[in-house]
């Protein structure tokens, strides 16, 4: 049995989803202060000393395996928490992706679904959201603990500006560290990684102003005082998203 639980946690068989619309923000931390947070096996996905945490907001629709018809898909809201991480596999290639750190959601039964069936430790909270012209403002609230995120976010056809501050020295730069990545890594308890690989249609990402952000992660130990840095804002509407099947990657040596 245990055997068979484990097994669904791999991310058993391939999913498809529709991605209303996706925001990704992302923060630069000293990669020194990241490390601790990530397998010993994953590199730090860096750029001039700085490793990137990004959250990330989603309004999915229609989540379901893939061959499943859409009307029997999940619609929900998720709050995703990353690092932009390297995995050296066992040909020695360097695999550019994600480690995820926390999953927040809206419904129950993707909390029961994603702790299944993927390592992305999912947790319910209540989200409010609230629009007014070109800005969002997006809350969540984790019960009898307060809120763990609020950012408000404006979404114009004018050309935004890097968050002041910023690592990059331009958005083509900035791009880079905006995701989605091929894959996303989970470890096992044996030194061994699911590897799940993402592919998506029609990703074209706008940038946004952030005109205000409040992160509880940033509040725990190793990131509580340290200031992180905003580093870039990024928007898509309406992508057709699709994973594969989890596949088991050993990390491989040193080139």
């Amino acid at each position: 049995m245990a055997l068979f639980f484990k097994s669904l946690k791999r991310h058993p068989f391939p999913v498809d989803a529709y991605f209303e619309q996706a925001v990704a923000v992302s923060f630069a931390f000293p990669e020194a202060v990241l490390r601790p947070m990530v397998p010993a096996a994953l590199e730090i996905d860096g750029y001039a000393g700085f490793g990137f945490v990004t959250a990330a907001m989603v309004w999915t629709r229609n989540l379901r395996p893939t061959r499943f018809p859409a009307f029997l898909g999940q619609d929900f809201f998720l709050a995703g928490y990353r690092i932009f991480t390297r995995l050296r596999d066992e040909s020695g290639r360097r695999l550019r992706g994600l480690y995820i750190l926390r999953s927040e959601t809206d419904k129950h039964r993707m909390v029961w679904a994603g702790n299944l069936m993927t390592g992305y430790r999912y947790r319910h909270v209540n989200v409010q959201i609230e629009k007014s012209g070109v800005e969002t403002r997006v809350q969540t609230f984790l019960a009898g603990a307060g809120p763990t995120l609020g950012i408000t976010f404006e979404s114009s056809t004018d050309a935004a500006a890097l968050p002041e501050g910023s690592p990059f020295r331009d958005w083509q730069t900035a791009r880079l560290f905006a995701g989605p990545m091929p894959f996303t890594f989970s470890a096992e308890d044996n030194g061994s990684f699911v590897v799940i690989e993402g592919s998506r249609q029609d990703w074209i990402p706008r940038p946004v102003r952030i005109k205000h952000w409040q992160i509880s992660l940033f509040d725990e130990t190793p990131l509580r005082g340290i200031k992180p840095l905003l580093a870039n804002a990024f928007t898509v509407e309406g992508v057709s998203y699709h994973w594969k099947k989890g596949r088991i990657v050993r990390p491989g040596g040193a080139a």
